[in-house]
């Protein structure tokens, strides 16, 4: 839902601007498609070379990538209001609480809440993969909206 949402907004934003187009719709909803099977995928490779014993599936890594559409919503709309200086304010904040987020619901999921005690060689490889996968949603959510807001 939040990524029809994002797609619609895009529109709505592009065509704001005097820019719109179906191709540029057509391209800003196949550039966030292959951000988030590239996200998954990155995800499913780190989970499997960490060797990581979770509950966690392919679903739940696509649900937990499309969190930052969120974000992106409430950044393009604080953006579209208020200017370019309310769209950065909104992306920090968003930004911030979605890596807040991921990290504390990750974290849980992954490791599981047996090993939240001291932690081990591989519990700092998976949770460097938890850090990481949080410090690339803030780049994402910026590359994908930072042309909607002028």
């Amino acid at each position: 839902m939040a990524f029809i949402t994002y797609v619609l907004l895009a529109g709505m934003a592009l065509g704001i601007q005097k820019r719109f187009s179906p191709e540029v719709l057509g391209l800003c909803a196949s550039t966030a498609l292959v951000w988030v099977m590239l996200e998954v995928l990155a995800l499913l490779l780190g989970v499997y070379l960490a060797a990581v014993r979770s509950e966690l599936s392919t679903f739940h890594l696509l649900a937990y990538s499309g969190y930052k559409y969120v974000g992106m919503i409430l950044s393009v709309l604080t953006g579209l209001l208020f200017g370019s200086d309310g769209y950065y304010v909104a992306l920090a904040w968003t930004s911030s609480a979605l890596m807040y987020f991921i990290v504390r619901s990750l974290r849980t999921a992954a490791l599981g809440p047996d090993s939240m005690g001291g932690p081990a060689p591989r519990q700092h490889l998976q949770l460097y993969l938890t850090l990481g996968a949080a410090a690339f949603q803030p780049l994402i959510i910026y590359w994908l909206t930072f042309h909607l807001v002028r």
